[in-house]
């Protein structure tokens, strides 16, 4: 169920910025040297969880593993799934912020499927940017699944534009 405006029904476009805002500060705790994800659950003004992509506790963030991009799938846990697990309960209802968005809805299909679990309202993200356009094309087959499941349980999807 796609929703094309740039007006969060929560909290307002001046709210969805600063929560993608946020979601790109969290990325940057990725060890990931390839793609830093950040994700971010609210309720009208309030975080309730964040995440990064990485390694589950206590498995070792090692070079070699990052640079092992089969390997690398195997074990990373994405950031929205981070996020989702902080959140818990509280998800519920709630607002789904990602940054990078590689396409509008910004996540994975095996996201996606948390995400519905969880009962997420909506996946936010920025438009994508001309430099988003090749990593979407990697993730396609992926991104289209994801559509196709947040339609069907009727989990809302968005672009904000990006200031400046």
């Amino acid at each position: 169920m796609t929703y094309d405006g740039t007006i969060n029904c929560f909290s307002g476009e001046k709210w969805d910025i600063r929560f993608l805002e946020l979601a790109k500060h969290i990325s940057k705790w990725s060890y990931d040297p390839s793609t830093r994800v950040g994700a971010v659950v609210a309720v009208g003004k309030k975080v309730i969880g964040v995440g990064y992509n990485g390694f589950s506790k206590g498995v070792k963030d090692l070079k070699e593993r990052y640079e092992d991009r089969d390997l690398k799938y195997k074990l990373i846990v994405h950031a929205e799934v981070n996020a989702l697990i902080m959140s818990g309960e509280k998800a519920q209802g709630a607002s789904l912020y990602v940054y990078p968005s590689f396409s509008i809805p910004s996540c994975c299909s095996d996201c996606a499927k948390m995400i519905i679990q969880y009962g997420i309202r909506e996946v936010v993200g920025y438009f994508p940017s001309e430099d988003d356009i090749e990593r979407a094309k990697r993730w396609s087959a992926s991104l289209e699944l994801s559509k196709m499941m947040l339609d069907e349980a009727s989990v809302l999807y968005r672009g904000v534009k990006r200031n400046g």
